[in-house]
């Protein structure tokens, strides 16, 4: 007998739901070409498109999951698909936008790289503890810690900074020199939501 996978098996493989998964991972990506394209041209615009990528991958994130209960169709490969998907949106696209915005000092940095491993460990939380969470229910009843999707708020906020030109040495806040080094005051929401997404908040999942 042939056991010989046919080709892009694992494609065959995919619900409906884990297409609209991949268009969540394919605005994020969006979001990082604007802000490089940013980067190279100096024009705010393509900051104002990489924020507005991010409203978009939502949408995909949350029509996955009522299309994958609307089919009954849920896989372990979709879940890590979401998380996957996730991390890139709501993780690494939002800050990679404030960095894109002039949030680049040291200390900025390194509250930038810990919002984004705050975001990777509440998903992976997320993902061991799905199946306790949901009570032996198809949904889970609650999040413990608030949800990677909402950094959308903190992107609202660069969204507004970019279209009245508050970027660069213009950013809300000013800059405080520590040591030697930059911070944005701006940069500590991203700690406050990196924080808050590690918490043991238990919020109710609508």
């Amino acid at each position: 007998m042939d056991t010989k996978p046919k080709p892009f098996s694992m494609i065959r493989e995919f619900h409906l739901a884990d297409w609209f998964t991949l268009g969540n991972a394919c605005a994020g990506m969006g979001a990082l070409f604007a802000v490089m394209s940013f980067l190279q041209s100096g024009e705010r615009l393509h900051l104002q498109y990489a924020c507005a990528l991010i409203p978009l991958a939502l949408a995909f994130d949350v029509l996955d999951g009522r299309i994958a209960r609307w089919r009954q169709k849920s896989s372990a490969l979709g879940r890590e698909l979401d998380s996957l998907a996730d991390i890139i949106s709501f993780g690494v696209a939002p800050a990679a936008i404030a960095y894109g915005c002039g949030m680049q000092g040291l200390y900025d940095r390194i509250v930038l790289v810990f919002f984004v491993a705050c975001g990777v460990s509440r998903l992976a939380r997320y993902n061991v503890t799905a199946e306790k969470l949901s009570a032996g229910s198809d949904k889970v009843a609650y999040f413990e810690g608030t949800p990677i999707p909402t950094s959308m708020l903190l992107v609202a906020v660069l969204w507004f900074a970019a279209a009245q030109g508050a970027v660069g040495d213009a950013l809300w806040g000013g800059v405080w020199w520590l040591g030697g080094f930059r911070l944005h005051p701006l940069a500590l929401m991203f700690l406050l939501s990196g924080s808050l997404m590690v918490s043991r908040i238990r919020i109710p999942k609508l």
